[in-house]
């Protein structure tokens, strides 16, 4: 959500009305039709407010605080509850129903405030007529956002843009007596709050930087620090809660606001934190220097700065009127889907409580055998988060977290709370939270000093606990229905990004991106190639693409995981470790202390302290199993002292599976291509011979994905000196089977030509070696030949047309004719009778042989044609074989739009001209 607030600004008037007129609000008589507001608006904008809400259900809530905080701080309370109630109907219309961003804006006027909220989908469009709209029953569950317009503002209408519906609302403010702000019903003397004699308002200025620039005499009487003791010092110094000591979260955040009222502690000059309750305002001076005055009061006096009025306790052992049940203010006060708010809140509240100096947090897993540290106060919390001790740490009643306990010193007792070990801490009480009869979590406050709680402070730590349980409870379970379904859409999609693709580098690639940074914030992964093999890291991703090289560097130093099969993520300490030696090297050499054992760690590592930061903290493996073999580790980490959580964890194992078997699916369709691919290069000659006085050039062109050879093929080859064979067929059909008799072809012309058969004695033998398949062979059409370059420059030919496409000749005046007469195909007949021609191409001839894949080209109902080939043909007068054989390409290439569905291939064959001495 993103606001700005603009107090007595003078903006431009607002949107501008389009075509459509809008509403206004209809008359008592139900049956009359609504009509067109043709009054003017001239009204002073004083002030305004906008927001702008994403389109998730969570925002509607967002979006009432919002109109409820900007119209409070207005002084427009008498208005609040209906401009918040308009409010929620119409953004909820955008983005829950129109599923688009809320544009919320609130104009403050002299007489009351206008309140518009635009959406981005225009096409649902309100239904705006001169006659009587039916707006359906007011029973109906949707769609009451118009009817409550009309009934609860004072003007309301509909504007429309090109890109944006705006719907927008007047309330105007009730008639009040004349020096009136606010004013409340009489009420007799024992209905009114209980303050001590001497209510003591502190009045604190904190300037641009939260640094407290005046403090009042009631301040100091509040805190017991003098005014040039806090003077220029942050608020953040002295907040206790809600946010952690010093880090200024929560409070700091709060200054900045327009205006903010609710609940915090200021650590007082005697150490003790005393709860307040505090209004903040945002001012300006005349030169425009921002500053917030805050109006702070004891937390149980909150009835002077609160609207409406508290009623007093009327609980006897709090005749004076101060709650002494701190949890009274804050259960139920964070939003009910925010744990970590809530949890957090807790903790502070019960360290206060008890004026201890830590206090933790920790929810029960699902078998109950284990609790997980969410959150905790005066404790190294980001080390411990997420972290996990067993429900039942020892014998007896003191080792159990589901019963009371309280423990004077733990030096006397060590490990008796895991989670205490080395911070310092002596006396703890621990109490257990439960909902039903069963263990929900464990909430603790523990003290560095020995003997600070007895079982009365258990009592009341119990009772707490007891309130905030089922509330904790409920919002538990909102997460992990939520974590959930987060994890349901995170594995679908996984699963079909994985099935996308069988490319090995992209499916790592895949696995590292989908776990950064939604389940990690670092991943390698490690895979092996076979049995006999050590795992080798393939694939490193931080979210700091900076990191990522420094991260592989430590990685590929330190021995990878062992390759265990058990399922399930177990902890690697190695990557730990070797980061915290690291940086200790690191600060010990900036220091310029060198030797030692420090100095023996690893020497030739080097990557800098944010790597070694990186890789700091906890660090965990999963398997990647496929068929029963360990292909791989998928390895997560976290930086330095951060924890998984074990929901995390499941959802990880569950895309390891998936991951592993899309990693195995692409080795082995990797494999397989490049087997295949290996035997396909074997169908082809490895290189063409150098023939003196004659230029050859040949194109080839497999169709289908991966095939490096299909069903055409060509061959040039020396028979004997000064004589060479050539040839070109194409097989029926493509794949596996046309590419085998692709090969017996090739293979058995280069045999039985150089056996000194003629050209149709080879044919005859070939076409009986085919028909030996039997069901697998293929016919076959092939054009071979002898040539045989002649000393006067030219080269005479002698070929065989064996059911091929005619070769054709050029000549040097452009002319072009076929070179052969057409005889019966291989394959087909037992008897064949074939015969050789004999074709001289003279200097400057060029002879083109080509593939059915050239002629029959198509585009639509045209197709290119032994015709359409003879005319590119006349155009390659004077030019090279290879620019020929180009030539040719390029233009079969652009006949068609679409991609070759057929093999091609192509030889031109060029006797070059004399040059001239």
């Amino acid at each position: 959500m993103t606001t700005g607030l603009i107090p007595g600004a003078q903006p431009p008037e607002p949107r501008p009305t389009s075509a459509r007129p809008p509403h206004q609000r209809s008359e008592p008589d139900a049956g009359a039709a609504q009509h067109v507001d043709d009054r003017p608006r001239s009204f002073v904008i004083t002030a305004r407010a906008a927001a702008s809400f994403e389109p998730v259900g969570r925002s509607v809530a967002t979006a009432r605080s919002f109109v409820r905080d900007t119209l409070q701080g207005w002084g427009f309370a008498d208005i609040v509850d209906d401009a918040v109630v308009l409010t929620s109907e119409l953004v909820t219309n955008a983005v829950v129903h129109a599923g688009t961003h809320a544009d919320v804006l609130c104009l403050r006027t002299e007489d009351g405030v206008r309140i518009e909220v635009s959406d981005r989908y225009p096409e649902r469009e309100i239904p705006v007529q001169s006659a009587a709209v039916n707006m359906g029953s007011p029973d109906r569950e949707g769609g009451r956002g118009l009817q409550l317009c009309a009934a609860l503002a004072g003007r309301w209408g509909v504007e429309y843009t090109p890109t944006h519906k705006n719907v927008w609302f007047q309330l105007d403010l009730p008639a009040r007596p004349v020096g009136t702000r606010t004013a409340g019903p009489a009420l007799p003397a024992e209905l009114l709050p209980i303050a001590d004699g001497r209510i003591r308002v502190a009045v604190v200025q904190i300037d641009r930087g939260g640094a407290i620039s005046a403090w009042s005499e009631d301040a100091e009487e509040l805190f017991g620090y003098a005014a040039d003791q806090v003077t220029g010092k942050p608020l953040t110094d002295l907040a206790a809660w809600p946010q952690t000591p010093g880090t200024g979260t929560g409070i700091a955040e709060a200054l900045q606001l327009s205006r903010w009222e609710g609940s915090y502690g200021i650590r007082g000059a005697d150490g003790r934190v005393i709860p307040v309750y505090a209004s903040h305002l945002r001012v300006r001076d005349t030169s425009g220097e921002p500053s917030t005055v805050c109006l702070l009061v004891r937390d149980h006096e909150r009835a002077v700065l609160q609207t409406p009025l508290r009623a007093p306790a009327t609980d006897p052992a709090t005749a004076d009127g101060q709650n002494n049940d701190p949890f009274d203010a804050f259960i139920g006060s964070p939003a009910p889907d925010d744990l970590d708010g809530l949890l957090q809140r807790t903790v502070e509240r019960a360290r206060d409580m008890l004026d201890g100096d830590s206090a933790f947090l920790l929810l029960a897993t699902d078998d109950e055998t284990e609790l997980e540290v969410r959150a905790s106060t005066g404790l190294p919390s980001a080390r411990q988060r997420f972290a996990r001790v067993p429900v039942e740490a020892g014998p007896g009643r003191y080792g159990s977290a589901r019963m009371p306990a309280v423990h004077d010193d733990l030096t006397a007792v060590p490990g008796a709370v895991p989670l205490l070990n080395g911070t310092g801490m002596r006396s703890v009480v621990t109490v257990p939270l439960k909902v039903e009869g069963r263990l929900t979590g464990s909430l603790g406050v523990a003290a560095e000093a020995p003997g600070r709680y007895s079982n009365e402070e258990a009592l009341r730590l119990q009772f707490a606990a007891d309130r905030i349980a089922l509330a904790v409870e409920s919002a538990r379970l909102g997460e992990l229905e939520r974590l959930r379904r987060g994890s349901l859409s995170f594995l679908v999609e996984a699963s079909d990004l994985l099935a996308g693709t069988l490319d090995r580098d992209q499916t790592l690639a895949l696995m590292a991106q989908m776990t950064v940074p939604t389940l990690a914030t670092w991943c390698a992964v490690y895979t092996i190639a076979d049995q006999a093999s050590e795992p080798y890291l393939s694939y490193v991703l931080h979210e700091d693409e900076e990191l990522i090289d420094g991260i592989k560097s430590l990685l590929s130093k330190i021995d990878p995981p062992d390759p265990v099969p058990t399922p399930g993520a177990r902890v690697w300490s190695t990557p730990g470790e070797t980061a915290h030696q690291t940086a200790l090297r690191s600060s010990m050499r900036s220091l310029g202390l060198t030797g030692g054992p420090i100095h023996q760690i690893a020497s030739g590592m080097g990557p800098t302290l944010a790597v070694a930061s990186a890789l700091g903290g906890e660090t965990v493996v999963l398997p990647l199993v496929a068929r029963n073999r360990v292909i791989g580790m998928l390895t997560l980490g976290k930086p330095t002292d951060e924890h998984f959580r074990q929901e995390i964890l499941e959802l990880a194992e569950d895309l390891s599976r998936r991951a592993a078997l899309a990693l195995d699916n692409a080795r082995l369709y990797s494999e397989r291509t490049a087997i295949s691919q290996s035997l396909q290069r074997s169908l082809l000659p490895p290189e063409l011979p150098h023939i003196d006085g004659v230029e050859v050039e040949v194109i080839y062109r497999a169709a289908g994905e991966g095939n490096e050879v299909g069903g055409d093929f060509y061959d040039l080859f020396p028979i004997s000196d000064g004589a060479y064979g050539f040839a070109i067929g194409d097989v029926c059909g493509t794949g596996p089977n046309a590419a085998a008799v692709t090969g017996l072809a090739r293979h058995a012309l280069r045999l039985l030509a150089r056996e000194g058969l003629s050209g149709p004695a080879v044919l005859e033998r070939l076409n009986s070696a085919i028909l030996d398949e039997g069901a697998r062979s293929r016919f076959l059409t092939l054009l071979y030949g002898e040539m045989r370059p002649q000393e006067d420059g030219s080269a005479e030919l002698k070929v065989v047309c064996a059911g091929h496409p005619l070769p054709l000749r050029l000549r040097q005046d452009g002319t072009v004719e076929a070179a052969a007469e057409p005889q019966p195909l291989l394959g087909v007949m037992d008897d064949l009778e074939l015969y050789e021609q004999t074709v001289t191409l003279d200097p400057g001839d060029v002879l083109l042989c080509v593939t059915d894949g050239v002629t029959e080209r198509r585009e639509g109902t045209r197709m290119l044609g032994d015709d359409g080939l003879a005319d590119v043909l006349t155009t390659c007068t004077g030019l090279t074989a290879g620019a020929v054989a180009a030539r040719i390409m390029r233009a079969v290439e652009r006949f068609a739009s679409d991609a070759p569905s057929d093999d091609m291939a192509i030889l031109a064959m060029r006797v070059p001209e004399p040059h001239a001495d």
